[in-house]
């Protein structure tokens, strides 16, 4: 029997959980639950629901400091001193409220759950809409990520035995995660993203690639802002999947946020969910076992979406293009800008402007070519 494709949500994810006004909106996963049970993408058996377990002190102790989530503790308590400030805490990125250790530590224990169920084999793919916090630090929160889910989810399944690539196509650099394992060779961390010269965080250029015992299993590719479809695939086609395919893992950990979705507030990059489903695609074409997390994602209805497109690959039930009845666009997600169908409408853009970013583009592309492809053996 073919194990299941596992959505991993429960209740205590839902709602507001960060301060009103924050750009990040935890609503989201629990949107992209009711999209896909009425398009029926969550019908048992071939697809199953399970909720989030919170992560120990245990769990989190093997990346992040005894200090730090003391401190995050104390934060959620209303006790916030210096030392609390020098972490991150209290910040405008990584504000306080009310369950600031515990949602994030729930959201922590919803891909451990996806973790030990691909090494259990009691599920083929793992989706948890509400990980992707791959900015935080052993001891310093932010970029609204208090704790590293990829990081833990990356160590359960390197204690396995398996072989972890972790692709992180989000448009802010996965610093975190890159910080974790920048010099060892068990994970492969690929990072594509808006370039630092223009967002948050301001690092994962191309020169970034690991050292000593990891160098080279590292790969960042900082794309030019107002990336289009066209010249993100050409990343992905010239370097990406070369690196990826050359490396063999037995499991890929995917970090998918929306916000490379034309028209997010916070990034400047104009991609359509095209791009994101077909990165998808291609995973489960390989027959990996991928392990999917949320991410980014500012635009509430384009990220929802988009998460329910990829969710449709993931789980084996279609490629996205079906209408699913016509009612899922605009009275549904209160996007007026689309009608139907969980895939955008194609764009053609310029070839002018793809040119030029292009150019932009090719220099990055070459030095990764000539510094990290003859490690994994490639020409």
């Amino acid at each position: 029997m073919i194990p299941p494709a596992m959505f991993v949500h429960g209740p205590a994810l839902d709602g507001e959980v960060y301060p009103e006004g924050c750009p990040f909106n935890t609503r989201r996963a629990g949107r992209v639950r009711e999209l896909a049970e009425s398009l029926g993408l969550l019908s048992p058996p071939d697809r199953i629901i399970v909720p989030p377990v919170p992560a120990t002190r245990a769990d989190l102790g093997r990346f992040h400091t005894p200090a730090y989530l003391d401190l995050l503790e104390q934060a959620e308590r209303g006790e916030l001193g210096f030392d609390g400030l020098k972490s991150g805490l209290g910040t405008m990125d990584c504000p306080l409220f009310a369950r600031m250790y515990r949602y994030p530590a729930l959201a922590v224990g919803g891909t451990l759950v996806a973790a030990r169920a691909l090494i259990d084999g009691r599920a083929r793919v793992a989706f948890n809409p509400s990980g992707g916090f791959h900015h935080a630090m052993p001891d310093r929160a932010g970029g609204f990520c208090y704790l590293n889910d990829v990081v833990l989810g990356a160590m359960e399944l390197v204690d396995a035995g398996l072989r972890v690539a972790v692709l992180d196509i989000d448009a802010h650099h996965s610093d975190g995660v890159q910080h974790a394992f920048w010099s060892r060779r068990d994970v492969l961390v690929i990072s594509v993203h808006e370039s630092g010269a223009t967002l948050f965080p301001g690092t994962g250029f191309e020169d970034e690639i690991g050292e000593g015992e990891g160098r080279g299993y590292t790969l960042n590719v900082p794309l030019p802002a107002a990336a289009t479809d066209p010249v993100f695939e050409a990343a992905m086609r010239e370097v990406v999947w070369p690196v990826l395919d050359a490396y063999r893992p037995d499991v890929v950990v995917l970090e998918m946020g929306m916000d490379v979705l034309a028209g997010d507030p916070l990034t400047h990059l104009r991609m359509t969910n095209n791009a994101p489903a077909d990165v998808v695609s291609r995973l489960v074409r390989s027959g990996r076992p991928v392990l999917a997390v949320g991410g980014g994602g500012y635009h509430f209805a384009n990220t929802v979406r988009g998460w329910t497109l990829c969710w449709s690959i993931l789980c084996g039930a279609g490629d996205g293009m079906d209408d699913y009845g016509g009612g899922v666009g605009g009275m549904m997600l209160q996007n007026t800008d689309w009608l139907g169908g969980l895939r955008d409408r194609p764009t053609v853009p310029d070839p002018e402007e793809t040119a030029t970013l292009m150019a932009e583009l090719a220099p990055r592309l070459e030095r990764i070519r000539r510094e990290v492809f003859p490690i994994h053996g490639l020409g």
